[in-house]
Formats: structure tokens, C-alpha cells, sequence
């Protein structure tokens, strides 16, 4: 789940509970919208939030207290509270095995240790290697574009999160940074890498 604010909509808190693809129905009661597909709930609105008192556009960075301030608001409104998970979104994963794309020469399919689960994450940068230690940004991340991350599939092959560069981190604006970012071996899997810098 990711929140985000807008003041430039007219103070909207946008709530996706769910990444997935359209078509959506969409249904208003109060300051809230409910947002569907095929009856599931996969996001709301929720506008005149002002009183959450929310400094910055973009991303609301969530932790136990913030999710417990939304929730109060939400309630408020007439919601019921969100369920949050709040586990690291960015962190170590170890490149436990590596095979070339079957339908793809410049994709490899990496298994990728992350420490509670091995994820299977199709990569196209040059520089990866099994037994490495990279940067997972696992699924429902927000990248620093802005960009989320959702499962996918890449010319047939499904892949859960992205293995990162610096650039795509924020960490550099470097053109000659190319590649993905290959962390110290020593560091362990699954745990957060923006914790570890």
C-alpha cells in the first residue's frame, strides 16, 4: 500500500491499496472515493485532508505513529483503518543463481535472496552476477521518479521487484554510472538498504 498527497488537486489524500490496471469503478460518499475493479477495492481518495497537517507533495512516508494519525483521520470520514505494511521497500538482496533470458539475449533471470523469500527478478544491466550483493526494490515500492514497482512480466518471464543503480536510487545523476549498484558482500540479505548507508 502506498499513500500519497496532492495539494495541487484540492487536498486529496490518494490511497492505492492495490497495483493493478483499470478499467476502475469509481463510487463517492462524502469526502471519500472508493476506487474498484470487479468489486475489489484497489484504492481510495479521500479529499480536504488539511488536517493531517501534511508538509510535503508526493509520497507520505509512513511509520507506526503516521499510519495511527491516518487512520484516526480516516475514521473520521466514516473509513475503516488501512492495513500497512511497513517492511523495508529497498534492501539487500543476494544474487543467489543467474541464467540468460530464454527470449532475450541482453535479459538475465536472477533468483534473488532477500532474506525471508528468494525472488525471481528479470535484470538487463551488464554488470550482474550471481553472488553479488545488489539493491531490491521490492514490490510497492516508490522509486524516486515516482515510478512504483508491480509484479511484471518480461517477454514471457515474470519478475517481482528490480534490481537497482545508483541513478534509479537518487544516489547519483552520473551518466558514467551505468549499471547496477553492487553492494559489500558482507552485507545481509533482507535487510534495509537505505538503513545500511
Amino acid at each position: 500500500m502506498n499513500i500519497f498527497y496532492n495539494k495541487h488537486i484540492g487536498d486529496v489524500l490518494l490511497i492505492t491499496v492495490k497495483q493493478t490496471e483499470g478499467p476502475f469503478t469509481y463510487h463517492r460518499e462524502g469526502d471519500v472515493v472508493t476506487i474498484r475493479q470487479n468489486d475489489e477495492v484497489v484504492g481510495y481518495n479521500v479529499y480536504n485532508v488539511a488536517d493531517l497537517n501534511i508538509q510535503t507533495d508526493g509520497q507520505v512516508e509512513l511509520n507506526k505513529e503516521r499510519v495511527a494519525e491516518v487512520n484516526a483521520f480516516l475514521e473520521t470520514k466514516g473509513m475503516s483503518p488501512l492495513e500497512v505494511d511497513l517492511s523495508p521497500k529497498f534492501v539487500v538482496g543476494h544474487v543467489d543463481e543467474m541464467e540468460k533470458h530464454p527470449d532475450a539475449d541482453k535479459l538475465n533471470v536472477c533468483q534473488v535472496n532477500v532474506g525471508d523469500e528468494v525472488l525471481q527478478i528479470v535484470c538487463g544491466a551488464k554488470n550482474i552476477a550471481a553472488g553479488q550483493n545488489v539493491v531490491v526494490a521490492k514490490v510497492g515500492a516508490v522509486m524516486p521518479s515516482g515510478m512504483i514497482i508491480k509484479d511484471a512480466e518480461l517477454r514471457g518471464v515474470p519478475s517481482s521487484g528490480m534490481i537497482c543503480s545508483e541513478r534509479e536510487l537518487g544516489l547519483t545523476d552520473s551518466e558514467e554510472k551505468k549499471g547496477i549498484l553492487v553492494l559489500d558482500a558482507a552485507m545481509t540479505p533482507g535487510t534495509d538498504f537505505f538503513n545500511q548507508l
